[in-house]
């Protein structure tokens, strides 16, 4: 729905780039669906849009156009809050206690008995576990790229019940988030945890989501991916941090000669970027950081690729830089 409402707001909005009824029109008839197509591709690139587009949307957790479910957990005073996304706006389902690791900040190595500070998917429902982990669990996809990147360890960090023998005396967990069981039986009925996206914070306060920087990250997400489809080399890299790590490790340095190299060729792509989600990604060094995540349609005739992808962007001096990619 809210992709939908921004390509309708595409044609009826008049912004420094928009244009009226009748110019849509003769835009159409001049040029076909792929002048109205370039238009809207224009359009997403300004911050105003994006503005204008965000204006009545619940941004408060972020932008999300494939998400329905999002747990939010904090750490010092723990605590698991789900929200369920219901007609635009993130209502409050669940707000309860719930045990954690005993160390603060960052999950740094296996073991360290941290609950892990970021945002996560949840990859799997767990069920015939020990009767420890209660009836059920969510599986997180800690460490994630992220995570990798800053060389954290560690693995199974879950969304679990308490022992089904009621026999349980610690109250901290090895890392993972504990709630009650019948929380958690219900919680299991209420989502699809393949929509589902989980915030932990170190404190109880949760930043606000200012909507100039959802703006800002958006229309600078359209800018890098028009440069990448029309080869524009340098524009293409200023959105990457001079700390950029992808993947496999590849540094900005080799990264930004290989595209260079790549983009030489200037070969045609057609590139299709749907189902984006930016959630903000919680640091304890202070950066406006934000995970990206989106399914990507690239064509190109030495390559092609469709699937999922994620960034890791932080916003500094107004701008989207690019800190990981996968």
């Amino acid at each position: 729905m809210r992709v939908l409402r921004i390509l309708s707001l595409c044609l009826v909005m008049s912004l420094g780039v928009g244009a009226s009824d009748f110019e849509w029109v003769q835009l159409y008839k001049e040029g076909g669906a792929r002048a109205i197509e370039q238009k809207i591709d224009t359009m997403m690139q300004t911050p105003e849009f994006w503005s204008e587009a965000l204006k009545e949307q619940d941004t408060r957790f972020g932008y999300y156009e494939d998400l329905k479910y999002l747990f939010v957990a904090t750490k010092n005073t723990p605590t698991l809050k789900l929200y369920v996304l219901e007609n635009d706006k993130w209502n409050e389902k669940l707000n309860i206690n719930s045990l954690v690791g005993s160390k603060s900040g960052h999950k740094e190595k296996e073991g360290d008995l941290a609950t892990p500070i970021g945002v996560y998917t949840l990859n799997a429902r767990l069920t015939n576990l020990p009767p420890y982990y209660g009836p059920l669990a969510f599986a997180t996809n800690y460490p994630n790229l992220y995570d990798r990147l800053q060389k954290r360890t560690g693995y199974g960090i879950w969304i679990h019940g308490m022992p089904l023998d009621g026999n349980r005396e610690e109250q901290n967990t090895q890392g993972c988030i504990a709630i009650e069981n019948d929380k958690l039986s219900s919680v299991d009925k209420m989502i699809n945890y393949k929509e589902s996206l989980l915030i932990t914070y170190e404190n109880n306060k949760i930043p606000e989501i200012k909507k100039e920087d959802l703006s800002k990250i958006l229309a600078d997400f359209y800018v890098w991916k028009n440069a990448w489809k029309v080869s524009d080399a340098e524009k293409y890299l200023g959105f990457y941090s001079q700390e950029f790590k992808r993947f496999d490790g590849m540094n900005y340095e080799d990264f930004a000669q290989n595209k260079r190299r790549i983009f030489k060729k200037n070969e045609k792509k057609e590139i299709i970027f749907s189902k984006v989600n930016i959630a903000p990604y919680p640091n304890d060094v202070n950066k406006n950081l934000f995970r990206i995540s989106f399914f990507e349609d690239y064509k190109a005739p030495s390559y092609s690729f469709r699937g999922e992808k994620e960034l890791y962007v932080e916003l500094k001096d107004s701008k989207m830089q690019i800190l990981a990619e996968q």
